[in-house]
């Protein structure tokens, strides 16, 4: 959805542009009327794309419930190579078991886990990869009966091909084509049913032979295919959650439940994939990474200042990082992703540093002209106030597009809301971008505040203690 400027504050950026005094009073002005279209931007987006889509998926699905015999499944349009439905469920059966009996048992437990998810409430389109209820024929051929008649398996299923699909004779090309076309033989339609198979013969030496003398025709369960992992049997359930429901939510739930109430069916194990596990192995190359950046870090900062104290008070900034990248991802309104807010949460780790080591730095400078540590402080934080404030300033405005989901096109003054460009970055942008509002005015205020603090403790230990007055005499 593209959204113009109103022409209110197209007026107001272009005397921005032109540094007309009669249009534009104040740069504050062209701040307020663009966080203004900002905001309405939002508010349109929400409303028209958001509200309105969600209206148009619902009234699908119920238009579709009502149409028997066909299954629907209403997909919205996903960024990037798909992945299947979030929630996944993999059954393995435990047992070494006939086919049938294994079936049964995936189905049985299929059934729990669609009825459980039904009972929590949040899933749609769950289905399965079981396959669907039917019946197969299937054709014992009894070979000593057959080799007293004279006959073969490889007649009987000439026989039978009559029926079904043909007996092939031969290929042709045509003249236009490049494939070959089969050459098959069959019965007409008419005689094409199930009870011709009992009236089947087979010509051998001895005659025609009808098949129901040594074929034994039985039903059984229909199977389309089988799926096995590590040699065991499995089967998968997957949903869909509804619009405005986390994914780790609904999933949690799901693991609350199977916690309070394992299944019921017996031999039966339950494993969870699809987005669940791909977050697991993303979530631990993340923690690892993340502790191996603090190593480093930690590494260069104790041989850059030679202090234990001093690096660990730097590599503090992550920690108060962390907690402001929620707070900012909260104030925005976004889930917490495992992927783009993890890495948003290491880029974080180190910009936040660099202002702690340019006051740590200042302030060693100081300390070693002579001032003492409260004149240091106050003198490192009127010196380094300016350039901190700006670079957190210019990151951040820097990435409010990302954070707004927004393209600007300087040349034709244009303004695009929700572009798929900008949608992948949201997260990673909101993570550095609330991370640094909040996380600098702390770093402000508390590290130069532990470093007077630990600065004074010292020389108050280093000083010897006050000497006692002497008493005076009393006079005769």
């Amino acid at each position: 959805v593209s959204l113009l400027l109103p022409m209110a504050a197209r007026r107001v950026v272009d005397g921005f542009a032109t540094s007309d005094v009669e249009i534009l009073d104040s740069y504050f002005a062209a701040a307020v009327a663009i966080a203004l279209v900002f905001a309405l931007g939002t508010a349109a987006r929400y409303f028209i794309v958001t509200r309105l889509g969600e209206r148009v998926v619902a009234d699908i699905r119920t238009a579709a419930a009502q149409i028997p015999g066909i299954v629907v499944e209403v997909r919205q349009e996903e960024n990037g190579p798909t992945s299947g439905k979030p929630v996944s469920l993999e059954l393995q059966v435990l047992r070494d078991e006939p086919l049938a009996a294994s079936t049964a048992r995936l189905q049985a437990a299929a059934d729990e886990i669609r009825a459980r998810m039904q009972t929590i409430g949040g899933f749609v389109d769950i289905d399965d990869t079981l396959p669907l209820s039917g019946i197969e024929w299937q054709l014992s051929v009894d070979r000593a009966v057959a080799t007293r008649f004279g006959a073969d398996v490889l007649s009987v299923g000439n026989a039978v091909q009559l029926v079904t699909g043909g007996v092939k004779l031969g290929t042709y090309r045509p003249e236009d084509a490049d494939d070959e076309l089969d050459i098959r033989i069959r019965y007409l339609p008419g005689y094409r049913h199930l009870d011709q198979l009992d009236g089947l013969t087979v010509e051998t030496a001895q005659g025609g032979v009808p098949l129901s003398h040594f074929v034994e025709r039985k039903a059984a369960p229909r199977v389309g295919s089988i799926s096995r992992t590590d040699l065991k049997r499995t089967a998968t359930v997957r949903a869909d959650v509804e619009d405005g429901l986390l994914v780790d939510a609904q999933v949690q739930a799901l693991r609350d439940s199977f916690a309070a109430q394992p299944l019921q069916i017996q031999g039966v194990a339950l494993l969870f994939r699809g987005e669940d596990e791909d977050q697991r192995e993303s979530q631990n190359f993340l923690i690892k990474a993340f502790v191996a950046a603090l190593f480093v870090m930690l590494v260069i900062l104790v041989t850059q200042f030679n202090s234990f104290y001093q690096s660990a008070l730097i590599l503090s900034a992550v920690l108060f990082s962390t907690a402001a990248v929620l707070a900012g991802l909260m104030l925005m309104g976004e889930p917490f992703g495992i992927v783009m807010s993890g890495v948003g949460v290491i880029s974080l780790a180190g910009i936040v540093v660099n202002n702690n080591i340019v006051l740590i730095d200042t302030y060693n400078v100081l300390r070693r002209a002579g001032l003492e540590p409260m004149d240091a402080v106050l003198r490192t934080g009127a010196q380094r106030l300016r350039p901190v404030l700006m670079t957190t300033a210019t990151t951040i405005l820097g990435l409010l597009p990302m954070v707004l989901q927004l393209n600007i096109d300087l040349f034709s003054r244009d303004i695009s809301y929700g572009a798929p460009s900008s949608q992948w970055w949201v997260q990673l942008a909101a993570a550095v971008a609330g991370g640094l509002a909040f996380a600098t005015p702390i770093t402000l205020l508390l590290t130069p505040t532990l470093l007077a603090w630990r600065d004074r403790r010292r020389a108050a230990r280093r000083s010897p203690p006050a000497a006692q007055g002497e008493p005076q005499a009393s006079g005769a």
